[in-house]
């Protein structure tokens, strides 16, 4: 079950570049970042009612409040500003290749602070994956908008979103539905003063047809539906395999642009594409496991 919900999800987000691309280019980054997120806490909300009974009386205890606010803010409001922010600056291919060095963020402070055993079979994966990330990333694209600030500031959206998967396996005895309720509605709240501030003086922007239906793909599969399954992946998975399997979200965003935007394939996107699959398979064998 772990697997098919990790999968969903970087189907989900494969897509999601293009789609925030769009988003963006009609609305300034916080503000989106604040509508997505707003959708997202108001799809999840029927959710977690119809469980809030039973998950209170299987979770161990009250959510932890400090570590819902750490959530909310590295998964949502940080995550999200530096993401929306980096797509104005940075291209696509650069963009990848900066969220393709996730695991290697994830996998150290895994083994660290969550005594995850990071076996030979997994690191192997890892690197494996890393290298087919880099090839699909160059698909023969020279992207000229890119940017120190953009490339910065989508590292940091990578590191937030390494942060949120630590401290998420953490809380991996708590049931996904209320945890990921109260971690989007707190990030949501603590957007709103920074887009307050972006949009302070401005007139509120016309939103087309399709910048709302960027907003609603966003908030409720990318954020809401993809939230909820990659946190209940995590009861199973350990960090370190969550975070290796997100690197097909670049070659799953190929795909989707070979299909719908006639865009061709070169040779070392295939065999890029091979590598990740490859290195997914191999890290999500039993090559890892977290000491007791």
């Amino acid at each position: 079950m772990a697997l098919i919900s990790i999968l969903v999800v970087v189907l989900i987000w494969g897509s999601a570049f293009t789609v925030s691309k769009v988003g963006v280019s009609e609305l300034p980054p916080l503000f989106m970042a604040l509508l997505r997120n707003a959708v997202a806490t108001l799809v999840l909300l029927p959710f977690y009612l119809s469980v809030r009974k039973k998950a209170a009386r299987q979770d161990p205890g009250p959510l932890p409040k400090g570590k819902i606010i750490l959530l909310g803010l590295t998964g949502v409001t940080f995550f999200y500003s530096f993401f929306n922010i980096s797509l104005t600056y940075t291209g696509a291919a650069m963009g990848s290749l900066i969220q393709g060095i996730m695991p290697l963020v994830i996998v150290v402070p895994a083994a660290v602070y969550l005594k995850e055993k990071i076996t030979a079979r997994v690191i192997a994966g890892i690197l494996i994956s890393v290298t087919g990330v880099v090839m699909v990333g160059f698909i023969g694209q020279h992207d000229q908008n890119n940017s120190l600030l953009g490339n910065f500031l989508m590292a940091g959206s990578v590191c937030c979103w390494a942060a949120y998967t630590l401290i998420s396996r953490s809380l991996n005895q708590f049931h996904p539905v209320p945890l990921t309720f109260f971690v989007t509605l707190t990030g949501t709240l603590m957007l709103i003063p920074f887009a307050l501030v972006e949009g302070w003086g401005k007139p509120l922007p016309a939103i087309s047809s399709n910048g709302w239906m960027a907003v609603l793909y966003l908030g409720i599969l990318s954020s809401a539906i993809s939230y909820m399954l990659y946190n209940q992946s995590l009861q199973t998975l350990t960090a370190a395999q969550a975070g290796n399997f997100l690197n097909l979200d670049p070659v799953i965003g190929s795909v989707i642009a070979l299909i719908f935007l006639n865009e061709s394939f070169s040779t070392l996107q295939y065999a890029g594409g091979a590598l990740v699959l490859l290195g997914v398979w191999l890290s999500s064998g039993s090559g890892t496991e977290q000491h007791q």
